[in-house]
């Protein structure tokens, strides 16, 4: 039957009979994962060049053992201080500070989180500045201020609290006289207030995240909430700011730019926002060079694999090569090839001159 088979198309084809159309399978676009069959010249990186500081992590487990497979998984990718950006307040950030930095003193640091009970009694600017100074005496090193400021945090009216809502004044004027940086997140990127149509880039990631998506009946709007952000940096010129995920500017850099020229006292970070740098490498290279003492490596989420990406990114000049995830970036990414000089300064100066505290003993003076 093996022969026969092949030996009857034959016939049908010599005798002009043309085999029936196998049918078209239909794929969703999630299902859609073409592998290219283009041949350039490949360099995997998966330990950077330099040892690194990753200024925006999140980690909640505290157990010896799984502190101790961190480490070791940080070693292998040459991560030497993570910044850990869930340490809380009060007895929590006691003992994340005791947990990570009691075992492994220089390869942590802890950042506290805001305190927002009883916000609108009277005492609450005076208490959070109390707070924070308490913790900054248990060992924090710096203040994380997660999305929901800004968005979903409301008084006790239901009223909504904006990013530069004066009860936090006294806090973030502490911080300029501590001398320790404020990483905040505020908002989310502008595809995510956008209609969920045809046009919306991150119409994949909305369809399989709803609750990502900011209505404008349920949020104010993107540019509200970065208004309000960037007038609580110029108010408080003394205090070091550190913009995350690059003020979800990464695919406006001539933006970004120009708000850090207005600006001094505003830093970036890169985490989650590599998709927008790979994809125009010729431009976000000139930039990196010309903003290089205010850029800073971070990552977000855990996962040493996922850095290989970002090591690839900055290092090399390779070409048309993947993303760690669709969802993110259905474009290929390209090398910025950055100069040892700058790479050294995203990696870990910048992070050095920043945070406070941090042993400097284990990275190239």
């Amino acid at each position: 039957m093996r022969i026969l088979a092949p030996l009857l198309c034959l016939c049908a084809a010599l005798c002009g009979q043309s085999q029936p159309a196998q049918p078209a399978r239909t794929m969703s676009i999630e299902e859609y994962e073409p592998r290219s069959t283009l041949v350039v010249p490949q360099h995997i990186v998966t330990r950077a060049r330099y040892p690194f500081i990753d200024v925006h992590n999140h980690q909640t487990n505290l157990k010896p053992e799984y502190i101790d497979k961190l480490v070791a998984d940080m070693d292998k990718i040459n991560l030497q201080v993570m910044v850990n950006l869930s340490g809380g307040y009060g007895d929590r950030l006691r003992k994340t500070v005791e947990a990570m930095k009691g075992r492994y003193p220089k390869r942590f640091v802890v950042f506290a989180n805001i305190d927002f009970t009883d916000i609108d009694a009277p005492d609450y600017p005076d208490r959070a500045a109390r707070r924070l100074a308490e913790d900054v005496k248990n060992g924090a090193q710096g203040l994380k201020i997660f999305k929901n400021f800004g968005m979903d945090l409301k008084d006790t009216r239901g009223q909504r609290i904006h990013v530069d809502d004066p009860r936090f004044d006294k806090l973030f004027e502490l911080c300029g006289e501590l001398k320790i940086p404020v990483l905040i997140h505020t908002g989310e990127p502008w595809s995510f207030f956008q209609p969920q149509d045809k046009y919306n880039e991150r119409w994949l990631e909305l369809k399989q995240f709803p609750q990502r998506a900011r209505p404008p009946d349920r949020y104010p709007s993107w540019e509200t909430l970065m208004e309000e952000q960037h007038r609580l940096f110029a108010r408080h010129p003394r205090t070091r700011f550190i913009n995350a995920h690059l003020g979800w500017l990464g695919g406006n850099l001539a933006e970004l730019g120009r708000l850090m020229d207005r600006l001094p006292n505003m830093y970036t970070e890169l985490g989650a926002v590599l998709a927008e740098l790979g994809r125009q490498p010729r431009f976000a290279r000139e930039w990196f060079i010309k903003y290089q003492d205010r850029i800073l490596m971070g990552k977000d989420i855990w996962e040493p694999t996922e850095y290989y990406v970002y090591f690839r990114v900055f290092e090399t000049a390779d070409e048309y090569f993947d993303y760690y995830r669709k969802r993110h970036a259905f474009w290929k990414m390209y090398g910025l090839d950055l100069p040892d000089e700058v790479l050294r300064k995203v990696y870990y100066q910048n992070a050095l001159r920043l945070i406070p505290g941090i042993d400097a003993s284990a990275f190239p003076r």
